[in-house]
């Protein structure tokens, strides 16, 4: 298994909700940001949602705010996504990232690196996710 491993991916009907998982067995994760990304065929790797690993703050792609929820479990290296109301334009498969942030680096900065794929140097093998109209 690589270091990064997702889960719960599926294919649900629009309206619909999924919960995705992804763990790591990175041993140190202060300063660094997990992800969440997703490809659909013929379309480049856009960003979905992050959450710091220092402090918990979480992003969201403009996309998903209001309906995806990011979360983590300290005790557990586990970030998930709550997938809530998901549409088909939302199938693809979705990936997960880890990548160093920083752990003082100004909110604003790191609001504008965890969109960026190149920041993160760890990625899962990823998970489909098949939306139904």
């Amino acid at each position: 298994q690589g270091l990064l491993v997702e889960s719960g991916g599926g294919l649900v009907q629009a309206g619909g909700s999924l919960r995705l998982s992804c763990t790591t067995s990175k041993q140190t994760l202060g300063g660094y940001a997990l992800a969440w990304f997703r490809q659909a065929p013929g379309k480049e790797r856009e960003f979905v949602a992050a959450i710091a690993w220092s402090g918990a703050k979480p992003y969201y792609a403009d996309s998903v705010k209001d309906r995806f929820i990011i979360s983590k479990d300290n005790a557990e290296n586990t970030i998930y996504l709550q997938m809530n109301n998901l549409r088909p334009v939302d199938t693809a498969m979705y990936y997960c990232a880890c990548g160093f942030v920083g752990a003082s680096t100004s909110d604003h900065i790191v609001e504008v690196m965890v969109e960026d794929p190149a920041e993160y140097d760890y990625w899962g093998q990823g998970t489909q996710v098949t939306v139904s109209s």
